[in-house]
């Protein structure tokens, strides 16, 4: 009998981590929840732009 191995795409394991990491990512800056979430998807997998983008807001 043979065995079948699914992998799941890396984007499946993606989902799985955002609302952590959006959670992180407000935490870290001190910013609104939104504001994290307008700037996450500007930006997307750019975390120096990200960073930098907070930190402007809270200027």
């Amino acid at each position: 009998m043979m065995t079948v191995t699914v992998i799941k795409p890396a984007q499946d394991r993606k989902k799985v981590s955002d609302a952590y990491e959006l959670d992180y990512f407000v935490q870290k800056h001190a910013i609104a929840r939104m504001d994290a979430i307008r700037i996450l998807n500007l930006h997307r997998s750019d975390r120096d732009a990200s960073d930098r983008a907070a930190h402007r807001l809270k200027r």
